[in-house]
């Protein structure tokens, strides 16, 4: 019998399938125990397409990027400290397959696949105006933005709230993967696209 590696040592990823043809190539579901590469492939080109894509979600939730030119938290959990946040993304798995009784990374992927956008704004200057201009987004850039939105969302439910980190980020993951409004991933891939609609 073979012996097959788990994410987290409790779920299997071999029968998940990436369904958007855009981000097929982007989205890593290597089957790994404990997923910390240590910047492993910090050298190359691309090189977070080969990272799991639960730990590009731990790397997101360490360091949730900015948002209005200023990083959106910079204290509680987001210290850069992995094994909590490792353990905080384990519950949240958890409580998502209790409250689906699915495949959490299943439910992950799908949610990735949902809330990422497909066009956003740019702005161009011509004869000294500025115009808002659509553009396609990369597939990469699609998927930092999803992470980076789930990530921003645990936090604000989180946020003068009595909601447990793990809770927060499992209904965020839950509301996106099932295309709520509630999801702030969702929200804000809805007003890329329309801004980007209404600029042609």
């Amino acid at each position: 019998m073979e012996n097959k590696a788990k994410i987290m040592g409790r779920w299997d990823v071999s029968a998940i399938d990436v369904k958007d043809p855009g981000l097929k190539k982007y989205i890593s579901l290597v089957p790994v125990i404990v997923p910390k590469t240590g910047g492993t492939y910090s050298g190359n080109r691309f090189h977070k397409s080969h990272i799991s894509i639960v730990e590009r979600l731990i790397n997101k939730l360490m360091v949730p990027g900015h948002r209005g030119k200023k990083h959106k938290i910079s204290s509680g959990v987001v210290t850069g400290k992995a094994s909590t946040v490792y353990n905080i993304v384990e519950k949240a798995f958890g409580i998502i397959e209790k409250k689906l009784n699915k495949n959490p990374i299943e439910v992950l992927v799908r949610a990735v696949e949902n809330g990422a956008p497909r066009e956003e704004i740019t702005t161009i200057t011509y004869g000294g105006a500025r115009y808002p201009k659509p553009v396609e987004c990369a597939p990469q850039r699609r998927i930092d933005f999803v992470l980076r939105m789930i990530a921003q969302g645990s936090y604000q439910r989180r946020f003068k709230s009595k909601k447990s980190a793990e809770q927060a980020l499992a209904e965020e993951i839950i509301d996106t993967y099932e295309m709520n409004s509630n999801s702030t991933a969702i929200s804000k891939k809805m007003e890329l696209e329309r801004q980007a609609d209404s600029a042609r």
